[in-house]
């Protein structure tokens, strides 16, 4: 009988839902009461982040890769995310698709040409002339750096170690569960309620971003498409006509929403992928493709710990701790996206799954785009850079313009971002669904409808707060907190990894020594007549 009215009861809201619901309440009214002067207060409190703290965000997300792959190679990669034997609930395809497009889809949308074009224009700590090709070589290093494996370690730490107390251990999707092995019972109580009230006010602010960025380069390719201004009440428009789509989506169950979006996700990037490498400087791509990889895989450490104390340069403030905090703030998101259809999985598996292919479609991704958009501005005289630096989100339309079937091309390209802000937000409801209603797989309508209206209202404060500015602030600073919290997680996964590897160490013992006497003791029954007879005998 308890069984039959468990869920209902786990639906309800609780102290996590009404206490994050009154912060993201009382932050949303401040910035639309005063976006100036949270605009000032955010950058002021980044100040202070960046130049006290900002080693430890290269230090923390090193850490959590070097995790990842020790996790992976030891032998608790044999580990199944699940029942031992279980086979995955998803094909393989279906779940990388799910996986890139939850969490990667708007900001390589947005930052493929816009970033490379960046750093060709300004170097990162001058090292090269703007506008050289070393500084197209430098360009394609450091985009390939910020979109690689770092970025990805931050998901996999998250989404592993709720799998495995998810799908292992069989308690629920939290992530205050994953610290139950160092905390106790104390995860059942206001700390662990306040980890959980951490983590979803992370994510808002996390995904906040991404539809901000995803809404801004609508904005900017409704504008070469169709001639519609640039502007805050544009993008607080198309933020509305989005919301209206995803907040529908989400009334879907996973299987039939999230999944076949990001199917028609996976398809259309793959179309205009294919489009702009066979339509555009097709060598070019490939040599600087296989180039960047072997700067970026012999120089990954060294650019992963890389500061300026000598100079002052403010360029890592300015782009790897955006990029690190903003993966970072959206780890307890993706990460538990990743969690929930990463079921059947090995740790070993996972691991590959989630650092291994995103990041060589990232690779592919910003090898065809920024590729294209370096050679027509090397060789052919087009003003890419300059576009950008004047708006950081034209870059995309600028370089499609010099290809064949503009119009086409623009049109498909828009509609894959939107559908990649519509897969990431309704993700999102699902996730902060599950971290609100005790971490149910299926959470209530009620909760995501609820969430799905907050990450708008959030992001649409932060777009009058100082637009592409303002996403870039908040995302630092949000993802302070639960980087630490990260950090005793990824310790907390290791000791209950190494405890059960303890387990089987000693169930293997024991069944070893019961073969062992089984063995004997058939030995003995078998040497038993000889010795008899032997006795006759004398």
């Amino acid at each position: 009988m308890s069984d039959a009215v468990e869920p209902p009861r786990r639906n309800r809201p609780g102290w996590v839902f009404f206490i994050s619901l009154a912060l993201l309440g009382l932050f949303v009214a401040y910035g639309a009461a005063r976006p100036d002067e949270l605009a000032l207060i955010a950058d002021r409190a980044l100040g202070f982040t960046t130049r006290h703290f900002g080693w430890l965000y290269l230090f923390a997300t090193t850490g959590f890769l070097v995790f990842c792959a020790g996790v992976a190679i030891s032998s608790f990669g044999r580990i199944r995310l699940g029942a031992d034997g279980e086979a995955p609930e998803f094909s393989y395809p279906a779940w990388l698709g799910m996986i890139f497009s939850a969490g990667m889809g708007v900001g390589l949308v947005f930052w493929a040409i816009a970033e490379p074009m960046s750093h060709f224009t300004a170097p990162p700590f001058g090292d090269a002339e703007a506008g050289s090709p070393q500084a197209a070589r430098q360009a394609m290093q450091y985009s390939l750096f910020h979109w690689g494996f770092h970025q990805w370690a931050n998901f996999a730490v998250v989404g592993l170690a709720i799998a495995y107390v998810r799908f292992r251990q069989q308690r629920p999707g939290l992530i205050s569960e994953t610290f139950r092995h160092t905390l106790g019972d104390r995860v059942d109580g206001p700390i662990g309620k306040g980890i959980n009230i951490l983590a979803v006010v992370s994510t808002i602010f996390g995904v906040a971003t991404t539809m901000g960025l995803g809404v801004i380069q609508i904005n900017s390719g409704l504008g070469s498409v169709a001639g519609i201004g640039f502007g805050v009440e544009q993008q607080l428009a198309i933020l509305g006509g989005i919301t209206i789509v995803f907040l529908l989506c989400s009334l879907a169950p996973l299987e039939s929403g999230i999944r076949y979006v990001s199917d028609a996700n996976m398809l259309l990037a793959g179309g205009v992928l294919l489009f702009v490498f066979f339509f555009g400087p097709t060598d070019f791509i490939t040599a600087v493709m296989t180039n960047a990889i072997g700067d970026y895989i012999s120089n990954v450490i060294g650019m992963g710990l890389m500061m300026a104390p000598y100079t002052e340069d403010d360029w890592v403030e300015r782009w790897t701790l955006f990029y690190w905090a903003w993966g970072l703030s959206w780890a307890p998101f993706v990460g538990s996206f990743i969690a929930r259809i990463s079921r059947g999985r090995t740790i070993r598996e996972f691991v590959l799954g989630v650092i291994g292919m995103p990041v060589l479609l990232s690779v592919i991704w910003f090898a065809t785009f920024g590729g294209t958009a370096l050679y027509q501005e090397l060789f052919e005289g087009v003003a890419i850079g300059e576009a950008v630096s004047s708006e950081m989100s034209s870059g995309l339309f600028v370089t499609l313009e010099q290809l064949p079937f503009t119009a086409v091309v623009s049109m498909v390209m828009l509609a894959l971002i939107c559908l990649f802000v519509v897969t990431s937000a309704n993700s999102a409801t699902f996730v902060l669904g599950m971290f609100t209603t005790q971490g149910v797989l299926e959470p209530a309508r009620w909760a995501r409808l609820s969430w799905g209206v907050v990450q708008v209202l959030v992001a649409a404060v932060l777009l009058m707060s100082g637009g592409l500015v303002a996403l870039q602030t908040i995302s630092i600073l949000a993802a302070f907190p639960f980087m630490l919290l990260m950090v005793f997680m990824a310790i907390s996964l290791l000791r209950s990894l190494q405890n059960e590897h303890r387990q089987i160490e000693l169930h293997e013992a024991v069944t070893r020594q019961r073969l062992e006497r089984l063995l004997e003791q058939h030995d003995h029954l078998g040497e038993e007549p000889s010795g008899e007879q032997e006795h006759e005998g004398r």
